[in-house]
């Protein structure tokens, strides 16, 4: 077996992982707004979502596939430091692999382990909060609604809404509902969120606030 077929069965067996990048910072969107996580954001995504703000993500060739071993080194070098214990992992997408290995490795030190997810793969790893952010490209799995703890549409144009309603009718019930304007958009589409969760109050708008504060 040749060094790259090697790499590639570890690669497929969750050992390595594509990653692009990874770093400390304060969480944006979502139910964790504000909370200081590191984040590891896998490479390879063919979903295509056209208003995806991290396009460079897509091709996993770009990115080295890296050791599981390696990635928790450079977290743990962070988190131990400043007792942070949040990890979020996102990509990209990261279901696209068996997330168990490196999920259970990471849930060795103790982390809190975050998914942000499509959920249009199998399920894999184990979570202590999954985000599921379906897209209308490939729908998610069920497994992923029957375990989502928070699910987060983008809302880009007003079918949005009801496409959205379409999927928080598959969430369990203790799932947390949000709604957020696509980044482009948000000006022409949160005064609608903000109407329609006003109306709809089962439902929670969530913002990047990240990308106002001008942090990764």
């Amino acid at each position: 077996m040749s060094v790259v077929e090697e790499r590639e069965r570890l690669v497929e067996g969750g050992l390595f992982l594509p990653l692009m990048e990874d770093f400390y910072t304060i969480q944006g969107e979502g139910f964790h707004t504000g909370t200081p996580s590191y984040f590891v954001r896998i490479g390879g995504c063919d979903v295509g979502c056209h208003w995806c703000d991290v396009k460079e993500s897509w091709n996993a060739a770009l990115h080295p596939p890296t050791s599981i071993e390696n990635i928790l080194e450079k977290a743990a070098t962070h988190l131990d430091v400043v007792g942070c214990k949040t990890v979020v992992i996102t990509g990209g997408e990261p279901a696209t692999y068996n997330m168990t290995p490196l999920t259970l490795l990471l849930k060795e030190k103790g982390y809190q382990i975050h998914l942000e997810t499509s959920g249009a793969f199998s399920f894999s790893g184990t979570w202590d909060w999954i985000c599921l952010s379906p897209k209308k490209n490939k729908p998610p799995k069920s497994a992923w609604y029957e375990n989502a703890n928070e699910l987060k549409v983008i809302i880009y144009n007003q079918h949005d809404f009801i496409w959205a309603e379409e999927h928080a009718a598959k969430v369990n019930q203790e799932c947390k509902l949000f709604l957020q304007p696509e980044w482009s958009r948000r000006e022409k589409m949160t005064p609608l969120l903000v109407d329609y969760v006003m109306a709809n109050p089962k439902w929670n708008i969530s913002l990047q606030t990240h990308k106002y504060l001008q942090i990764p």
